[in-house]
């Protein structure tokens, strides 16, 4: 009998024996203008509408052939839901916050109705929705930001990275100390709505700062974040992180999702044995302006490189093409 689409995500995730085949996941967006077209949906009324957000996930699943469903599209729900002002674009752009409302890091106070929020309840009413639908068929993925993103929203990318350029360590610790609730509220809430697995973005990349920075300010939490979520969870950290690889295992991850430029075969190597690795198409260059074949290529150097769950780097750009992502589960099916 074969393996469910399920089946084959939580057993890469838990490092269980391998299915018949490798796993195709999206733990970020693979929504593109085509699938918009193709389901009826379209943004910014999928960032808003339960039903619409549902709907569109399952597009990825019938359409497109991914071995998961993933409802969140930005990465602003919690955002919103803290205070900021975001503006949730239109079809061809993603959603912004355009108001950061502790420039000056004044104390947060978490919102007592924060799960209520407009913004949140839109995500926790799709994974219900979800979970009607394919629950136990298909791995349901749900997205969380994490300490480091929300201080992003809260203060302004650039201002809080000033703050550690000028080492205001107090400042900076008591703002991510303060939305670490925020973080695990909405992860319990997910996993509580239908998630099987939440993914943990927190955006500190190899371009903004060093490893030493992660080690410092963000590794304990992480550690506190992976103790105190009672369920699977992938960090998602964008770019280059090479260098803090072992860290992002050390934290307690059950995966990482992983950007090309971090090669498959070395960060197996390094912590592959440790983790779920995931990823990494590149988006860029190959899913946008390359060929199915090129993304067919690198996708089977990934399988062939021990990456668990093969999928897009990061959320894909809006003008990628079907053929091009439904490339990637071709690679995942190839001899099987």
């Amino acid at each position: 009998m074969k393996s469910t689409s399920y089946n084959l995500i939580m057993s890469a995730l838990y490092g269980g024996r391998k299915g018949e085949r490798p796993p195709v996941g999206n733990p970020t967006s693979i929504v593109c203008n085509e699938l918009m077209d193709i389901c009826g949906v379209s943004f910014p009324e999928a960032h808003l509408d339960p039903q619409a957000m549902a709907e569109l996930a399952l597009a990825g699943r019938e359409v497109v052939g991914f071995d998961t469903v993933m409802p969140e599209y930005s990465v602003d729900q919690e955002a919103a839901a803290l205070g900021c002002k975001v503006d949730w674009g239109d079809r061809n752009t993603m959603p912004d916050v355009k108001m950061f409302p502790h420039e000056d890091f004044s104390d947060i106070n978490i919102p007592e109705d924060f799960l209520e929020q407009p913004s949140m309840r839109v995500v926790l009413d799709a994974l219900s929705i979800l979970r009607r639908h394919v629950g136990g068929e298909v791995a349901i993925i749900g997205k969380v930001m994490g300490p480091w993103t929300l201080s992003y929203h809260m203060a302004g990318t650039q201002n809080f990275l000033l703050q550690i350029g000028l080492d205001e360590k107090e400042r900076v610790v008591k703002m991510l100390r303060q939305l670490i609730p925020a973080t695990i509220a909405s992860a319990k809430a997910q996993f509580k709505a239908g998630a099987d697995v939440v993914v943990l973005a927190d955006h500190a990349t190899g371009n903004l700062v060093g490893a030493y920075h992660y080690k410092e300010y963000l590794l304990p939490i992480h550690k506190e974040l992976t103790a105190a979520i009672e369920g699977p969870l992938i960090l998602h950290v964008c770019g280059n992180c090479m260098d803090r690889l072992e860290l992002f295992a050390d934290a307690g991850f059950d995966g990482y999702h992983f950007e090309w430029q971090v090669d498959a075969r070395v960060a197996v190597e390094k912590i592959g044995h440790r983790v779920c690795m995931v990823g990494n198409i590149n988006n860029p260059q190959t899913l946008y302006q390359g060929t199915p074949e090129d993304v067919y290529k690198q996708a089977r150097y990934a399988i062939e490189a021990g990456v668990d769950i093969i999928g897009p780097e990061c959320a894909i750009p809006l003008s990628t093409s079907l053929e091009n992502l439904k490339a990637i589960v071709s690679a995942a099916h190839e001899g099987y």
